[in-house]
């Protein structure tokens, strides 16, 4: 795992030795603990969440949508801030690229198994923002003390799934491919819906996007402004 080139670790068998470089590796990049309060978005999903970013030392569920992981990831990634996958083997690297994800400070590690607790507890000390698909449920427990190190070190971690005491819910559905006509045509873009709803705005609030637009990466749609919402909708996988 080298730094400037995007960095895979093995799975298997090997995951006690991958867990020892990447220590090893981490104590190279060793980071100062950031002061901003919260990590940037994309402008056309700012207005969703308080303060225009995520907030900083927390955890967000997010649906398991790749699109929607790297949609947040890419804002971080364009000011020069490293970013991490953990337990994502099918990540696009491609699909990263266009929503503006560097890959030279993007780290992989695909299958960590059921280490992948103590592989987010090592990137917290030099990545400021973690996505993780958890390999096993995340005990209360668990959490707590994860939560203790993410708010000491100022990371934030994008988990997809359900995640004990989060501080809120970023969720992706309603899609609307367009491109595809009766028999003809290719997909070009796709129109979503993202809702945040957090512990300071518990009223879901909603915006309409193109994710991804007929460039790659996200758009807005004009005229969307959020929307509250009575109840938060149900969860989807694109």
């Amino acid at each position: 795992m080298g730094i400037g080139t995007i960095a895979a670790l093995s799975p298997a068998d090997e995951r006690a030795g991958d867990i020892l470089r990447l220590r090893r590796e981490i104590s190279r990049m060793q980071r100062r603990r950031s002061e901003d309060a919260v990590l940037p978005l994309h402008p056309a999903l700012a207005e969703l969440l308080p303060g225009r970013g995520l907030q900083t030392g927390t955890v967000y569920s997010v649906s398991p949508s790749p699109s929607l992981i790297l949609a947040l990831m890419g804002a971080v990634s364009q000011r020069g801030s490293w970013c991490a996958a953990v337990g994502m083997p099918t990540l696009g690297l491609e699909a990263a690229a266009s929503f503006g994800v560097d890959l030279s400070r993007l780290i992989l590690v695909p299958s960590p198994g059921q280490r992948w607790l103590a592989v987010i507890s090592a990137l917290a000390e030099v990545v400021p923002l973690i996505a993780v698909s958890p390999g096993s449920a995340v005990r209360d427990a668990d959490a707590a003390r994860l939560s203790a190190r993410l708010r000491d070190r100022g990371c934030t971690v994008l988990a997809a799934s359900s995640w004990p005491q989060s501080e809120g819910l970023i969720s992706l559905h309603d899609p609307h491919w367009s491109g595809i006509g009766e028999g003809w045509g290719l997909l070009s873009d796709r129109t979503v819906t993202v809702t945040a709803q957090t512990r300071s705005t518990p009223r879901p609030q909603s915006l309409r996007v193109q994710l991804p637009g007929g460039l790659g990466g996200v758009q807005a749609v004009p005229g969307s402004l959020p929307d509250s919402l009575p109840a938060h909708p149900r969860w989807a996988v694109a």
